[in-house]
């Protein structure tokens, strides 16, 4: 479980640190026993206890291997670099050296407690077997070329040596004086650092050393804390002085007592014993001990962070019942107590993110969710983000969470109607509905339209522009029509309403319903539903809305659209309104003059006949034809298209006179105009080119055309007689009415709801469908379909009647 104390748990800082209580086989044996001592390695750990036992552990605290050394306390436990040998000394004066895997050793007993031993870093190689131990002196053993072990006393006198760090060649120790460091290399003693507070009993306030590199040694004591860096000295300054020399290059006072140091990058880990006065007496009590870390400065030192550890029985340890030690390969520092082990690490990632939730900043923690999103352990980037909509829901910011929403759910279609009947139940379908998805990723028609009909019933202009913005795919576009139709019949005028259903038609490809809202509204986007869609065909009939609407915009799309579009249906459609065909008439002469004046100025010749044949006059078309142009067959052509008896004279009197146009005329007239009419206008003994080819071709034309009338008339009857049989047999046939047909009228259903109670409905043969109380009256007892007669009278149509 995870062992996380904060001297302040509300604290707005993170914590630098997180904790976890070292188990599984530890908690058994400090159940029976108590910790001494305990070495890191980067493979595994070796804890001491007081009752002279050595513990080999894994990291997460299960035993591996158990030595009996003693029945008394381990003082210390020491490995090489390796992690392959190891050392221990006791309270009882033995010392024990051997390999983890092989049997070599060294086995003594003194007449004095021996506080520590510590190995040569390299002791695996053959040439580094060399250890030393301290107890009253500070003995050095080494292994000689007999494969027997030498002593040599490198200090003494100076009381007992309670600790000693060993990195490379460099050997520092601590005893009642000071500190000082060994240079093995040059057999010199470099430095002696003084204690500070000769006041405090060294056994009871040991000193903590850690190297933090082969030259930076970390000296506390106390309340003292020194940084000292071993440094090279000058050649020309040696003399009888060592090679190298110790520079203190921080030193500061901390407010509470030292019971490990340990090196983080740049920073300084310490574990504090603390002693704090009671507020009811003058005694001092035990506190918690603090894990801090600390900058140090060149004239003092920074807390970054400071954590009180509830260890077990707290209240009964002292300053030397408390270890620091660390693991450099992993960043990770085991704080030792007699009935407790506790692991602290640098926090994570995942803990930064497990910080930021707890601390309700979800934001933050989403966003560094995403960043390490490749790297994340524990947290899922969906599940903070549902925390933080679920915290934007509980403080009412319903939009806030529903724009998350698009971030959070991604693809995800369940936790997407999930949310959505969330909101529904709150009463927020609003806040969701401009972020769900509309692309790829679509959830079931039903979410859409349920939020449609909830705008509907509650805002017109929103349910307005949920339409204009949501693909009509979204939905089922009938139901959504049916559902306004039914809200027209309570508002028939809103124009708000109207605009949507004929957008709802236009989805539906309706074209011709919506354009008659669009029309009946006069909404501006009706041109452009008729350029998109094309749909001139259905203006036919309603030109005159049109004109009425915007008469400048209607000329210029029926101008621009002639050949989609005749003149001539124009002039017939404005024939009873003189006012709107006269701005019709004068725009569309307007652009033909122009064009007309311009052609003439560049000598467009075959350009000007037609802009002259598009005003009407069709005469002096005919004459530049055969005047400028001298062009028989095309003068020809162009009284064909005309088919005109006027032009057919004008265009005889002018060939008249000239043989090859006669005979243009003779090869090609004979099925427009009496051949014998320019017959007989020819002069006698006019010479005529191929006259008697001419005369055969005019009565093969005529016996041709006797032909296609009578095959015609063969035709027409068959197919006259046929499509009567098909007519009758379609009118025989039953009509299907189901609840999907509306009345064409008032746009309800044609079926009514409750099937039991007597309706009328009037279906017609061309599949139109009233109810009968929606038809008016029928005229001399007979009834028509109102769209259909519509269509074929047309707007004036009746006044037309009337003159005929």
């Amino acid at each position: 479980a995870v062992y996380f104390l904060n001297q302040e748990e509300d604290s707005e800082e993170e914590p630098k640190l997180k904790y976890e209580r070292l188990s599984n086989g530890v908690t058994e044996i400090l159940q029976k026993d108590a910790a001494s001592c305990m070495t890191v390695h980067d493979k595994f750990l070796a804890l001491g206890t007081h009752f002279g036992k050595v513990f080999l552990l894994d990291i997460q605290g299960n035993v591996t291997q158990k030595f009996e050394i003693s029945s008394v306390k381990i003082n210390q436990i020491s490995l090489d670099e390796s992690g392959e040998h190891v050392g221990i000394c006791s309270e009882d004066g033995k010392v024990q050296v051997f390999g983890l895997y092989t049997r070599e050793g060294f086995h003594d007993n003194f007449d004095c407690p021996i506080k520590v031993v510590a190995l040569h870093p390299q002791f695996t190689r053959s040439n580094y077997k060399q250890f030393v131990t301290g107890g009253n002196k500070l003995l050095l053993y080494e292994k000689n070329w007999l494969n027997r072990w030498k002593m040599s006393v490198l200090h003494e006198g100076e009381g007992s040596i309670t600790n000693i760090k060993w990195r490379a060649n460099l050997i520092a120790w601590a005893n009642n004086v000071g500190v000082k460091i060994y240079d093995f290399s040059t057999k010199q003693r470099i430095t002696n650092v003084l204690r500070d507070n000769v006041t405090l009993r060294p056994d009871m306030y040991p000193c903590s050393l850690c190297w933090k590199d082969n030259t930076t040694l970390i000296v506390g004591w106390g309340t003292s804390i020194k940084i000292c860096v071993v440094k090279e000295r000058n050649p020309t300054e040696m003399r009888d002085l060592p090679s190298r020399y110790v520079e203190i290059v921080s030193a500061f006072d901390t407010e509470f007592f030292i019971s490990g140091l340990a090196p983080l990058a740049d920073q300084l880990v310490t574990l504090f014993f603390v002693k704090e006065n009671s507020e009811h007496m003058d005694e001092e009590f035990r506190a918690r001990p603090r894990l801090d870390i600390i900058q140090p400065l060149p004239e003092g030192c920074e807390e970054i962070s400071s954590d009180a550890l509830t260890v077990r029985n707290f209240q009964d340890n002292e300053c030397r019942d408390y270890r620091l030690e660390h693991s450099e390969g992993e960043s990770l520092f085991y704080i030792i107590s007699p009935k407790d082990i506790v692991v602290a690490k640098e926090r994570d990632q995942d803990d930064h993110i497990d910080w930021l939730l707890e601390k309700k900043k979800y934001e933050e923690a989403l966003m560094a969710a995403e960043i390490s999103f490749k790297n994340i352990k524990r947290h899922d980037v969906q599940k903070i983000g549902m925390s933080y909509i679920n915290h934007l829901v509980e403080k009412g910011d319903y939009d806030s969470a529903a724009r998350k929403c698009q971030k959070v759910l991604g693809k995800n279609m369940e936790l997407w109607e999930n949310e959505v009947y969330r909101f529904k139940t709150i009463g927020q379908l609003k806040a969701i509905s401009q972020y769900l998805p509309r692309g790829d990723l679509r959830l079931r028609p039903a979410i859409y339209e349920m939020i449609l009909h909830e705008f509907l019933r509650t805002d017109y202009e929103g349910f307005a522009t949920l339409i204009r913005e949501w693909p009509g795919e979204l939905y089922n576009n009938m139901a959504i029509v049916q559902a306004v139709t039914d809200h027209l019949k309570k508002d028939p005028t809103n124009s708000t309403l109207l605009t949507t259903l004929a957008e709802l038609y236009t989805y539906d490809q309706r074209y011709d319903r919506a354009l008659e809202i669009y029309l009946r509204l006069r909404h501006k986007d009706v041109y452009q539903l008729i350029h998109k869609h094309n749909l001139f065909s259905s203006i036919e009939d309603k030109i005159v809305l049109l004109m009425d609407f915007d008469k400048e915009k209607a000329v210029d799309m029926l101008l621009d659209n002639e050949d989609k579009i005749s003149t001539d249906r124009v002039v017939e459609e404005l024939a009873d309104r003189p006012e709107l065909l006269h701005v019709y008439l004068h725009k569309l002469f307007k652009p033909v003059c122009r064009a007309l004046e311009i052609c003439q100025q560049r000598n467009f010749v075959e350009e000007t006949v037609f802009l002259l044949s598009r005003m009407g006059n069709c005469r002096r078309a005919l004459q530049m034809i055969m005047e400028e142009l001298e062009d028989v067959d095309k003068a020809i052509e162009f009284a064909k298209e005309q088919d005109d008896a006027e032009l057919w004279e004008d265009l005889i009197s002018y060939s008249i006179d000239k043989p090859p146009f006669i005979t243009g005329l003779l090869n090609n007239i004979g099925t427009h105009v009496d051949p014998i009419l320019l017959i007989h206008r020819i002069k006698e003994g006019m010479e005529i080119p191929n006259l008697r080819d001419s005369l055969v071709k005019i009565l093969q034309d005529y016996n041709l055309q006797i032909l296609l009338r009578e095959g015609c008339k063969k035709i027409l009857v068959a197919d006259s007689l046929s499509l009567l049989q098909k007519m009758h047999r379609t009118q025989m046939r039953g009509v299907r009415v189901d609840e999907e047909n509306i009345c064409e009228s008032c746009h309800a259903t044609i079926l009514p709801s409750d099937m039991t109670r007597p309706f009328n409905v009037v279906v017609f043969h061309c599949r139109h469908m009233f109810h009968k109380e929606c038809l008016p009256s029928p005229i001399h007892g007979v009834q028509f379909c109102n769209i259909c007669s519509a269509k074929r009278r047309g707007p004036g149509s009746g006044i037309l009647e009337m003159k005929k």
